[in-house]
């Protein structure tokens, strides 16, 4: 029986590449697959690179995310307008006959393709590559742009409502006009209509758990990772061979005023501990601040090969890096700026396998300090014993319940 399985990320990297994951296993399985991603040509190279058609909607997240001025919370209706006209368009002709739908990403874009699954009359499934996007009284919600959380509000389950409200602000309007445009009934709770009452979570048990009870029905179904075969470029393989492991430091998409001085910081941290260095240029174009022969800077690159040969990882505390770092056993010291980035420096540092650098803005001395306590035989130790615990078959898993959601809600005249 031939399955068609339509995917979709609107997202950094570190959102888009768990597709290629998923997108391998489903088609282990059988299933044709289409990926609607926004049009960066590094997303594009990487879904060729497993042989996937690509759909691309929307704008350019790496020239958002770069740009000057960056978007203003005050563009974020507009835009999130914009972005389901898109997915309507774009993502609605790749529908065409295509048997179940599968949205990650930012919530605009997950509501074009519910509408999308929704006028096609088959099955749609949100996934989230955090814990802390969903809704839980475990934890407070991530704050939506300009809406920050109230500090005199304490109880998670107020401002989750409050979340809802917000979300319904900021988004309703364009959500439920474009629904209207194509015949689809207008939501009252547009937050809770893109999660549904049984979103799927992409990420390892261990490394990011799902906390009970819980209001939803959350699937976990573990990261969705692929192993990547591609070898690291030659001068940086002669630049790990020439000396002791490095340490890495690299803070993927993130882009922002400031990013060149903490690279910088974090340079010279290392450097204070006798190490030398790996800069990852990334979406903020980071380089060394001066030619010595101890700081190599690389673009793209293999991160599970590359995170294997370091000492540590400096990083932001994306799911992606998080996730990537501690599936090969490297220490970690984690600078988070925002977004889910707090609560995966958080379970860095209760797991044991690095250190949580307290808030965005670290100095020499205070990233030394965090590389002093990483920098040890005693959390490689326990780094490599939590990477031998992270579960493997998330993308098998997920592939398999998509698939047989697909096959088991099939209309009997497609069969």
């Amino acid at each position: 029986m031939r399955v068609r399985v339509l995917l979709s990320a609107f997202d950094s990297r570190g959102g888009v590449e768990p597709l290629l994951g998923l997108t391998v296993r489903l088609r282990e399985l059988g299933a044709q697959v289409r990926v609607c991603a926004p049009p960066d040509e590094e997303f594009a190279q990487r879904l060729a690179g497993v042989g996937v058609e690509m759909v691309p909607v929307g704008w350019s997240v790496r020239a958002m995310m770069t740009g000057t001025p960056p978007p203003s919370p005050a563009d974020v209706p507009r835009r999130a307008a914009e972005l389901m006209a898109a997915y309507l368009d774009r993502a609605g002709a790749a529908a065409e006959g295509c048997d179940v739908v599968l949205a990650t990403g930012i919530l605009p874009a997950a509501a074009g393709m519910r509408a999308v699954a929704e006028k096609r009359g088959i099955p749609y499934v949100y996934a989230s590559h955090q814990p802390v996007s969903l809704p839980s009284p475990h934890h407070p919600p991530i704050p939506r742009p300009g809406r920050p959380l109230p500090p005199d509000v304490t109880d998670n389950r107020e401002l989750w409502e409050r979340d809802a409200r917000d979300v319904n602000d900021l988004f309703g309007p364009a959500v439920n006009s474009h629904r209207a445009s194509i015949g689809l009934p207008t939501v009252a709770d547009v937050r809770g209509h893109v999660f549904t009452r049984r979103p799927w979570l992409a990420t390892d048990p261990v490394l990011a758990p799902w906390p009970e009870p819980s209001d939803l029905d959350v699937v976990q179904t573990g990261a969705w990772l692929l192993p990547d075969e591609r070898p690291l470029p030659g001068e940086l393989v002669e630049f790990l061979d020439a000396g002791e492991p490095p340490v890495y430091v690299g803070f993927g998409s993130i882009s922002m005023p400031g990013m060149k001085d903490i690279a910088r910081a974090a340079v010279e941290a290392v450097r204070a501990r006798g190490r030398r260095v790996i800069v990852s240029r990334g979406w903020a174009d980071l380089v060394p601040s001066d030619d010595r022969d101890d700081c190599f800077a690389v673009g793209e690159a293999n991160h599970q090969a590359l995170f294997a040969r370091v000492a540590a990882v400096v990083h932001h505390g994306g799911a992606g890096t998080t996730t990537t770092a501690t599936w090969v056993g490297a220490p970690q010291v984690v600078v988070p700026q925002g977004a889910d980035q707090p609560y995966f420096a958080d379970r860095v540092a209760e797991l044991g396998i690095g250190a949580a650098h307290d808030g965005p803005a670290p100095t020499t001395e205070s990233l030394s300090a965090a590389l002093g306590t990483v920098l040890t035989p005693e959390t490689r130790a326990r780094a490599k014993a939590v990477a031998g615990t992270v579960r493997t078959d998330g993308a098998a898993v997920a592939a398999r319940l998509l698939f047989d959601l697909a096959v088991r809600e099939r209309p009997p005249a497609s069969a």
